[in-house]
């Protein structure tokens, strides 16, 4: 039973460590709208987009106003588009992403997600059509964001759609040279996707969820760090157990948002997502917990322990305060969104390979990272088979969200503005993996996989 005032006492408390619902998101099942002509396909996914989500924005700024909780984000994910398209003889569905993108304006959210593919195992028509319609679609449209599944702990590694999305990632930045190449920051290629999660640029709605439903995530890096000046000093047990009391509280307030939601909707109510979620604004970073663990800066030597005690502690605490805990439930650390990732940077004290060390052992992976134009499609395909392979074998999710610049070198800087911020250009290996990436068919699974 939740108890109100204990979530408001909490609000009360954390009101000025930029806790915030990062998002609510409202996933939509696209299941009944397939048909064989696209055009009444996609007339059938904006009417139900607009029926379902019609409400959401006012609903979500109802529940800012009765409870004071700042909702950041109010956004759509939907049923991967391959599996609605296919039955359509479209060419390709940069349409389909123009429908969405459409919906999604008028009703009024930030983003939608579900441009996406499965293709952990291989590729239907379906799925080779979407993936060559993304960089078109994300570049033609505003609020569309994509994924890719390309690998699975039971499945392994799909290293042709692997290859493919090395070129595809190129392609997005290309098409959006005069702004940063914007198109490969709504693109995230993952291994073991989750079904409900609801931040972009990776949520869809899985074919597993229900006809209609509430998905929260929250945040809080703010609150956490200032719970950590509280125990300067202490030993790491103390630390633990001062991020799962604060995780606690946070969640307890995603939880009433998610009811609360759900219920002025008429919808199921899905998960809640633990996320610590950072944004640029000072205070509001990810980078700066693991600082007050210890490590001078972030990148440090200590840093990949630092974060997999607070992913831990995350975790423990928020799934003691909701019954439904889901979607990527960790810590994230895109760069480009967070202060202290980017002074780190900066500094010379966190590099790509020490991202990837650090994305063993939190959620979601290599997010937010802005490289060299001149990388090659095969050196982004082998980046993302790396990250892919650490989520395949350790049975968790990682992803990769990495935008070549065009024009840009190392030493210069990309700015996005808002929540995606401002991106240094990180060095990536001068050596080649064109002739790994070449080879093409399936990593098999791990051994571990094999539990039944």
């Amino acid at each position: 039973m939740l108890n109100t005032y204990e979530i408001m006492e909490t609000i009360r408390m954390l009101e000025e460590e930029k806790l915030d619902i990062r998002t609510v998101t409202m996933g939509i099942s696209l299941s009944d709208c397939a048909d064989g002509d696209g055009e009444k396909a996609r007339e059938k996914i904006y009417n139900k987009i607009t029926k379902y989500a019609g409400d959401l924005v006012k609903t979500a700024e109802e529940i800012e106003v009765k409870y004071d909780i700042p909702i950041i984000n109010k956004r759509i994910s939907v049923t991967p588009i391959s599996l609605v398209a296919a039955a359509s003889d479209d060419p390709n569905y940069v349409e389909f992403a123009k429908t969405l993108d459409r919906a999604a304006k008028e009703v009024g959210v930030d983003f939608i997600g579900g441009f996406s593919a499965l293709v952990h195992k291989g590729m239907t028509e379906a799925d080779k059509k979407l993936i060559e319609s993304i960089p078109e679609a994300l570049a033609q449209t505003e609020r569309v964001c994509s994924s890719v599944n390309i690998g699975t702990t039971r499945a392994g590694l799909n290293m042709d759609a692997v290859a493919r999305m090395g070129k595809v990632v190129k392609k997005c930045a290309e098409l959006t040279t005069d702004n940063g190449g914007v198109a490969a920051s709504k693109l995230v290629v993952f291994a073991n996707a989750p079904e409900d999660n609801p931040f972009m640029a990776g949520a869809f709605h899985g074919v597993g969820e229900g006809e209609c439903m509430i998905n929260v995530g929250i945040s809080g890096p703010g609150a956490v760090k200032a719970a950590l000046t509280k125990v300067k000093g202490e030993p790491f047990d103390v630390v633990a157990e001062t991020i799962k009391k604060t995780a606690f509280k946070i969640t307890r307030m995603g939880q009433l948002v998610a009811k609360e939601a759900s219920e002025k909707l008429g919808v199921t109510a899905g998960i809640v997502d633990l996320s610590l979620a950072p944004t640029p604004a000072v205070g509001d970073s990810v980078a700066r917990i693991l600082e007050e663990m210890g490590v001078e800066v972030a990148g440090a030597h200590g840093t990949t322990a630092a974060l997999a005690l607070l992913n831990d502690a995350v975790k423990k605490g928020g799934v003691m305060a909701s019954s439904h805990v889901g979607g990527l439930s960790g810590a994230f650390i895109p760069v480009s969104e967070d202060a202290g990732m980017i002074e780190a940077v900066e500094k010379g004290a966190l590099s790509l390979e020490k991202l990837e060390a650090m994305t063993a052992v939190c959620s979601v992976g290599l997010d937010m990272i802005a490289v060299p134009g001149k990388t090659t499609a095969d050196t982004i395909s082998a980046i993302i088979a790396d990250e892919a392979a650490i989520g395949m074998v350790n049975h968790k999710t990682t992803a990769v969200r990495v935008i070549p610049v065009p024009g840009k070198d190392v030493g210069e800087e990309v700015v996005y503005g808002g929540l995606f911020g401002r991106a240094p250009i990180m060095k990536v290996s001068d050596f080649s993996s064109s002739e790994f990436i070449a080879r093409g068919g399936r990593i098999p699974a791990p051994l571990q996989s094999l539990k039944n």
